[in-house]
């Protein structure tokens, strides 16, 4: 399911804008989601569902992902974006407001039945009081392959006030990255509102890095370059990690029990932290060749 791609930054496009479209293809952003629920309106979702299978199926991206977001199969239009989405070349269907495990086994069964690749995934927004309670059984459905937080809707539901800071969403937003880190999927930040503020979106960034998330969802090309700075790792990370490995394994080689670098003791977790660590800057790095 690529759980290894990097997804620093995940950019919203309208796919009703040609334009975003076409823009889409020089911004640095790791994945793409192709709008077809909010950011389009009632008389042109038809529209958007043409253009978004043919920029999904295009090859004009490059090695970035590429998903496609359905409106909800409650909707007038969300069957037939399955079926569109599922002939596409994208990589995964995005699926919003899901609530429980049978939504999702009715998603992959349309898929199924529209002819999508079994390397189709799901992409799960977590987005209500019920998923949050229910993360844990939807993360496990096996065509779930990341969840994606919908923090503008979960505050709405909650009726909490998104101050800097987030305080009132910290629990919520706990309790999905722990069903996800359990399962061993990714799980991506929800969105940042004031496209204007800089600082305001790095502090948000940082503070969902140092939470645990893997990226954050965007929904302007100015965000991007901040997301993927925060969540790169850096080349003193990548330094110190290579550094863990190769002090582990030469104490292992030399049948030690006790590895020290810098004055620290390394464990096991630490040499699967620096692992990570380099996989990712090499995954960055290759997506950017």
């Amino acid at each position: 399911m690529h759980q290894n791609r990097p997804r620093r930054s995940v950019l919203y496009m309208p796919a009703a804008n040609e334009r975003a479209l076409e823009k889409a293809k020089s911004i640095a952003t790791d994945a793409l989601i192709f709008d077809l629920e909010d950011a389009v309106s009632p008389d042109a979702k038809d529209a958007a569902r043409v253009n978004a299978v043919a920029a999904a199926s295009s090859g004009a991206y490059g090695k970035r992902e590429i998903t496609i977001r359905c409106n909800g199969l409650e909707t007038p239009w969300g069957a037939d974006d399955l079926v569109a989405a599922a002939q596409s070349c994208a990589h995964a269907v995005v699926i919003p407001k899901v609530d429980s495990v049978t939504t999702l086994d009715e998603v992959s069964r349309r898929l199924d039945a529209a002819g999508a690749p079994v390397t189709m995934t799901i992409w799960c927004m977590l987005e209500t009081p019920t998923a949050i309670l229910d993360a844990r059984a939807i993360c496990a459905h096996p065509r779930v392959s990341v969840l994606v937080m919908g923090t503008n809707d979960l505050a709405k539901e909650l009726r909490a006030t998104q101050v800097a800071g987030r305080h009132p969403l910290v629990p919520h937003l706990a309790l999905a990255l722990l069903a996800a880190r359990e399962i061993g999927k990714p799980i991506l930040d929800g969105v940042f509102n004031d496209i204007k503020n800089a600082d305001g979106l790095r502090a948000e960034c940082t503070q969902g890095k140092d939470m645990g998330f893997d990226g954050k969802t965007l929904i302007h090309p100015d965000q991007v370059a901040i997301a993927n700075d925060v969540w790169a790792p850096s080349d003193a990370d990548v330094d110190h990690a290579r550094r863990v490995i190769s002090a582990f394994t030469e104490a292992t080689s030399q049948g030690k029990g006790v590895v020290q670098l810098d004055g620290k003791m390394i464990e096991n977790l630490h040499v699967a932290n620096a692992e990570r660590i380099i996989t990712m800057a090499e995954a960055i790095a290759e997506l950017s060749v």
